[in-house]
């Protein structure tokens, strides 16, 4: 991968566009005793705008974690590309965002509907992201990388960025 000039503007772009193709997303905390943790989370973001949304039960081994020690990760696969998250996490009870972001998946994980009292969303305020892009098929980079492997050298297998945000 290679780190190439781009605008802040275009990386926003180029990172958004790659959230959106993301369905599941690694949440990682960190526990009481330090060890990192992580578990997959539906995406529930439909443009991202430095915030993303994640339903969750609370009380929940997470929301304790985040309770104690709100810095994350989230890493997603997004298609031809990864990102990575870095920011501080928050559980929200806001009943109208809840409601802007219900939809099946959420009822499958909450058998008593919206009204459950576990009901709860993790909010991610990202203060950082690095993300890699390709454009080229999965095909062309796995061969460029066995060929790396047996002629030697780094394959030249897409772009890779860092965003503040």
């Amino acid at each position: 991968m290679t780190d190439t000039d781009t605008s802040h503007e275009e990386d926003l772009k180029n990172l958004a566009e790659l959230i959106k193709k993301a369905h599941v997303a690694l949440l990682t905390t960190v526990t009481g005793s330090g060890d990192l943790h992580s578990r997959p989370l539906a995406i529930k973001e439909e443009e991202f705008d430095g915030t993303l949304w994640f339903f969750t039960q609370d009380p929940s081994a997470k929301t304790a974690n985040i309770r104690d020690n709100p810095q994350v990760n989230v890493s997603m696969e997004a298609g031809k590309g990864w990102v990575s998250l870095a920011g501080t996490a928050s559980i929200v009870r806001d009943a109208a965002k809840i409601d802007e972001l219900w939809d099946t998946s959420a009822e499958a994980w909450f058998p008593q509907g919206r009204e459950d009292p576990t009901v709860a969303l993790i909010k991610i305020d990202a203060t950082s992201a690095e993300y890699w892009s390709t454009s080229e098929p999965a095909a062309i980079t796995l061969f460029k990388v066995a060929r790396a492997a047996v002629t030697g050298g780094q394959p030249d297998v897409g772009e890779s960025h860092t965003v503040e945000l």
